[in-house]
């Protein structure tokens, strides 16, 4: 009988069976054509750079989001071989489908390297073909969103090339402008226009499928979701990505629609300098990148030719030798060292630390801060206030990742440290906060006194022709609105070596003498070219030193060892400030000490650390270099990081911090007057809130994020004085496995954040405060395991699904994440993310969406509380709709919900506060809390004589006067 039904179904599918049959034999010749205009061989006289080019459609990283044909595994570079092989046809397999009501489909296999499992879908509903090449398809046969990541600014710098990170085709334009053997008809043009609208998902990423609505909604049964395991549905493309491809193609307009103070000296015709002043933000960036374009075009910017000035042809290395004892001995004429501390963000007590670590009397400290952190300027101001050998650069520059200003600031520093005639240094080191010594001064300077003459620089060790084209050098970029602009191709000088590695190193005073003070044709053009380099500190030293007179002093190693894992750390973080692919290491653990002690080559410093990240590897390195604390030293295992200070000013707070850290204080005035046991007659502790935070910190211990101290003003209702207090509240646990457990047990733990750290693999944002205009990120960690697919449901506070998607697990997954494209504002209320398999339940987590009580950093009116609380237009988060989803999962909807949620929307004052209130007292509890002075609360600690407070004792990173040797540690 099923089989007469079924072959009833397929009679009545003829019409569309024939129109998805043409619809095939169109997309397999569109393929075809697509795979024959890439390079054919050898007989085409390009470069090797102009091959991959125009292969890029499939290798790049877009600046925009792209969509078309996404491969699960790496493809191998195309030789002439593969591509011969490439463009056999690709073969299709018919596949009908009884089993759902909703969809047939076509499978898709791709003959080459595409297994069975990896089908590009046509779905065919209602009799009716739907064919939409180029965007919704993908050789992994999964519609997949992949939404715009949130924009950071980012002053980290690191060695964006390491050695064995050939994978990746920085050509994130695409292919360039050249002519072909076939020009593109317009079924070809969309599809490269709609590459360009959809950003691909990585190699290391998890796969989504997408779910989207039907014609007739979804009305299966429980049985037929749970029978289809692997359920694919048509897609839909979301608002989203149609605004990403509008900026795709806003990106390619004439360059007469770019409005500038003073037209351009020279018509700009390079595509990848049109991006660049389409998406400049200033008119005074424009006008900049216009004029370098046209000087480099006229050939009026980089030097042609530059002169080698070493005596020795080819590359010098000079070996050094490792030797422990000789390192014990006092040298006769000691080394003295000038460190460049070049440092940026929060974290106050992890620089002071490492100042603790390497301070000594002989040696000097001038410390760069970044001009964006304001807070760590003020602290590194007062300390260089308690020792004479301290100073602090009396000018600050905004660096970014890869900028030419990094090197400029490098510069301007060794000009600084050359005019200091008080300051008799011997060698230049830079480091980090993320920095810290694994050997002594002692060792350090007994090392450098031996070799006093030589410069330590680590070189990328690779064939210098691919460094040069991985770390675009043979590209022109340029800085501006703190952004590293590609705006073409340029060429290397002739007569010189072009070298370059880590950005990290240990210069003597007689050659950085050399590069500031010297006019010779060499430092005078190299200082032209760098300026328009990406991440130019990574190489302008190494090329100056070895064509320089001095090449015969350099030494391949910095002394230095990172943590280097490729698999996390290479994951082109660093697009949204820098048109290019970068790398940057991991921070080091406890597991990793060993290393520090089995190094074979003279190594002095490692890096990253990240107190935040783990504290525990920090205090090994203390007690080895210079012995353990005793146990139950004050704040050993405790960490405080600084979020907000007063002197910032709100201004530098989102309304949706301003109103959880208002929220919190509120916390601990109520825990405070709760301590009376209900005298009401009592109002010795009883408070009212006055004004805005003074402090915020983030605290840890044992690596363990414990949650937030608040430090903030409260007048005492007994005494009418002013108090300030600080109030620790700490997050509440929501993850949970269904109960009775599901039997599938790869899933470990689930939660939702933002600024999620895929290197790191934590939430930056540390307890997830979100607002109604955040984007949230669900990250899932997993056990090892068989390749399964799961289902992860949203649902806001009135019961509305707003998304689902499966993800597809591999046998050696740990960790996926996944920004659903919601539309905002998301519904404030307490939001619940359910992880299905099969269908069935197997855990959820819950996770809260705060209304604000503040908007533009001012109490919130009733006109933008009903925008910002009252959940996205027509309640619709996506453009398809999962109501009739409801009841198959049993999420029912109730009327009252829907009604609260509308009246709530509405609310503003104190009314506003109380729901606030309400709802992150079910997310966070008020622990304790403390007075910085003295209380009328008779039951009020001081925050000195705490464990957690940020005023309590922390003698790890205290600093005091020197020793009689000289150190302060």
């Amino acid at each position: 009988m099923f089989g007469s039904l079924c072959a009833r179904k397929l009679a009545r599918r003829s019409r569309s069976a024939l129109i998805a049959a043409l619809t095939v034999l169109l997309v397999q010749t569109l393929i075809v054509w697509n795979f024959s205009s890439l390079d054919t061989g050898e007989d085409r006289k390009d470069n090797g750079r102009e091959k991959r080019d125009r292969i890029g459609i499939n290798k790049a990283y877009s600046e925009y989001p792209k969509s078309g044909f996404q491969k699960r595994h790496h493809q191998p570079p195309l030789g002439k071989a593969s591509i011969r092989h490439k463009q056999q046809p690709a073969s299709f397999v018919v596949v009908f489908s009884c089993e759902s009501p909703l969809v047939s489909h076509f499978r898709f296999v791709n003959s080459i390297d595409a297994k069975a499992n990896d089908p590009l879908v046509i779905s065919v509903s209602d009799g009716e073909s739907f064919v939409d090449v180029g965007s919704e398809f993908n050789v992994d046969g999964y519609y997949s969103h992949r939404p715009k990541e949130k924009v950071r600014v980012d002053s980290n710098n690191e060695n964006s090339v390491p050695k064995d990170f050939e994978n990746i085709d920085n050509s994130n334009f695409g292919a360039r402008s050249q002519t072909q053997r076939h020009a593109p008809g317009k079924h070809k043009q969309g599809l490269l226009e709609k590459a360009h609208a959809q950003q691909t998902l990585s190699k290391h990423s998890n796969e989504v499928i997408q779910y989207a609505q039907n014609k007739g909604g979804f009305n299966q049964t429980r049985t037929d979701l749970q029978r289809r395991a692997n359920p694919t549905l048509r897609p839909h493309q979301s608002q989203q990505h149609r605004h990403h491809l509008q900026q795709a193609k806003r990106s390619a307009a004439p360059t007469a629609d770019i409005k500038y103070d003073q037209p351009p000296k020279c018509e700009i015709s390079g595509k990848e300098a049109i991006s660049a002043l389409s998406r400049a933000k200033t008119k005074e960036c424009r006008q900049q990148i216009a004029e370098v374009y046209c000087r480099h075009k006229e050939r009026q910017l980089m030097p042609e030719k530059v002169t080698r000035y070493c005596p020795v042809e080819g590359k010098v290395n000079m070996n050094v030798q490792w030797e422990d004892d000789s390192m014990e001995t006092v040298p006769a004429v000691p080394v003295r060292i000038a460190f460049m501390l070049v440092v940026h963000g929060r974290a106050s007590r992890q620089v002071q630390r490492l100042f603790k670590a390497i301070y000594h009397t002989s040696h000097f400290y001038y410390i760069h801060v970044d001009q964006r952190s304001n807070y760590l300027h003020r602290q590194m101001l007062t300390l260089a206030r308690q020792y004479p050998n301290v100073r602090v650069t009396p000018w600050r520059m905004s660096t970014i990742w890869g900028g030419a200003s990094l090197l400029t600031m490098y510069l301007q520093s060794m000009k600084d440290l050359l005019a200091m005639r008080d300051w008799s240094w011997d060698f230049f080191i830079n480091l980090s906060a993320a920095d810290y010594p694994i050997r002594t001064n002692d060792q350090l300077v007994a090392f450098l006194s031996k070799y006093r003459d030589m410069n330590f620089i680590k070189s990328h060790g690779r064939d210098n022709a691919r460094f040069i084209r991985k770390q675009g050098l043979d590209r022109l970029f340029f800085e501006c609105d703190t952004h590293m602009w590609r705006l073409g191709d340029r060429k290397i000088p002739e007569g010189i070596s072009v070298d370059g590695g880590s950005d990290w190193f240990l210069l003597n005073r007689m050659f950085v003498e050399y590069v500031i003070n010297s006019q010779d044709d060499l430092v005078t053009n190299m200082k032209r070219f760098y300026a328009y380099t990406l991440l130019p500190a990574e190489s302008f030293f190494h090329t100056v030193l070895e064509n320089s007179p001095h090449c015969e002093s350099m030494v391949d190693n910095n002394l230095r060892i990172t943590n280097w894992n490729r698999k996390l750390g290479c994951k082109c973080q660093y697009k949204h400030i820098v048109d290019w692919c970068g790398c940057s290491p991991n921070d080091f653990k406890p597991s990793d000490l060993p290393r520090f002690q089995q190094t074979t080559r003279p190594t002095f410093f490692a890096r990253k650390f990240e107190a935040s990240v783990n504290q525990e590897i920090v205090n090994q390195l203390d007690g080895f270099l210079f012995g353990s604390l005793p146990q139950g030293t004050p704040g050993l295992k405790a960490y405080w990081e600084n979020v907000f200070d007063e002197a910032d000013g709100i201004h530098s707070l989102s309304d949706a911090h301003l109103t959880h850290y208002h929220a919190f204080a509120r916390l601990g005035l109520a825990r405070t007057a709760n301590s009376l046991q209900g005298d009401s007659s009592d109002n010795s502790c009883r408070y009212f809130s006055m004004g805005h935070p003074v402090s915020v910190h983030i605290y840890f211990l044992s690596d363990e994020f414990q949650g937030y101290l608040v430090r903030h003003h409260a007048t005492n209702l007994a005494t009418s004085k002013l108090e300030t207090l600080e109030t620790w509240v700490m997050p509440k646990q929501f993850f949970k496995f269904t109960n009775p457990p599901n039997n599938f047990n790869r899933l470990q733990f689930a939660e939702i954040g933002t600024d999620w750290d895929a290197k790191e693999r934590i939430f930056r944002n540390f307890g997830n405060l979100m607002g109604p205009m955040d984007e949230p990120v669900g990250m899932q960690k997993w056990g090892k395991g068989s390749n399964v697919t799961v289902t992860v449901v949203w649902i806001d506070p009135t019961n509305v699904i707003a998304a689902t998607y499966d993800i597809l697990i591999d046998a050696s997954a740990e960790f996926t994440h996944y920004r659903p494209p919601l539309n905002l504002p998301l519904r404030p209320g307490m939001w619940t993310v359910r992880v299905l398999h099969h269908w069935s339940p197997v855990a959820e987590t819950r996770f809260l969406i705060t209304p604000l009580t503040h908007h533009k950093h001012l109490p919130i009116r009733q006109e933008d509380a009903l925008k910002t609380h009252n959940g996205p237009a027509k309640n619709s988060y996506m453009e398809q709709s999962f109501h009739g989803l409801n009841p198959i999962l049993n999420i029912p909807v109730h009327l009252g919900q829907v009604e609260a949620a509308e009246h709530n929307a509405e609310l503003t004052g104190s009314e506003l506060e109380r729901w606030v209130d309400s709802l992150v007292g079910e997310v966070w509890s008020a622990v304790d809390v403390c007075s910085t002075g003295p209380s009328g609360c008779p039951v009020m600690q001081t925050c000195r004589e705490t464990v957690w407070s940020s005023l309590s004792p922390d003698p790890k990173s205290q600093l005091g006067l020197p020793k009689t040797n000289g150190r302060i540690r």
